[in-house]
């Protein structure tokens, strides 16, 4: 059965506080860990929130949900960007590869967009909750403007091999996306990582 918990209304500065207790929490019963932190504009204040933390960073290891297909130094890089924040606190980033073997994760952190995209599996490149492949290469199709890059991106399987789900959302329409994938009103990619899930799942909205 799905479990979702609502958090409404939280700040960059409160979800970093929580995620900070998540992986204190994690680290508790584990020598390492590893996550995997969405690209986007939205997670990178929570990003340098979450730096200043007191935590074994080298302990933990950061993982791209989904990275454009350009050199790290780009614009556009996730893990370049993930790399710059979290790095100098001692964080172990790894670089999202098509032949990576993904862990598994103490927190799968993602985004969602407006067309119920997660990481980089779009509506248009029809995810399967059974892909055989932990990690592919894929063209968003239309390719977003501000990024029109390939990307490689974590599949429903390899997401969903975590011990917690956290979503980060940011308006409206994309939280009446949300809240329709719960209800199983429609069939976009984060409706069928939801319903494949057996993971808690937390989204703030």
């Amino acid at each position: 059965m799905l479990n979702v918990e609502m958090i409404e209304g939280a700040d960059d500065a409160a979800i970093a506080t929580w995620f900070a207790a998540r992986l204190r929490s994690a680290l508790a019963i584990s020598t390492e860990i590893a996550v995997t932190a969405p690209g986007g504009s939205t997670p990178f204040p929570i990003f340098e929130r979450l730096a200043a933390e007191d935590l074994p960073w080298p302990r933990i290891a950061v993982w791209p949900g989904d990275d454009r297909i350009v050199a790290e130094d780009h614009p556009a890089s996730n893990v370049g960007k993930i790399r710059a924040r979290l790095e100098p606190a001692g964080a172990r980033i790894v670089p999202l590869t098509e032949d990576a073997t993904p862990p598994h994760f103490a927190i799968a952190w993602l985004g969602m967009g407006g067309d119920g995209h997660i990481a980089s599996l779009f509506p248009n490149t029809d995810p399967q909750v059974d892909d055989v492949l932990p990690v592919r290469r894929l063209t968003p199709d239309p390719l977003p403007p501000e990024a029109p890059f390939d990307r490689v991106s974590l599949t429903i399987p390899s997401l969903i091999d975590s011990d917690e789900i956290v979503f980060v959302i940011r308006g409206a329409d994309k939280r009446a996306v949300f809240d329709a994938a719960i209800a199983g009103e429609h069939d976009l990619p984060v409706a069928r990582l939801l319903r494949t899930t057996s993971a808690k799942v937390t989204c703030f909205c």
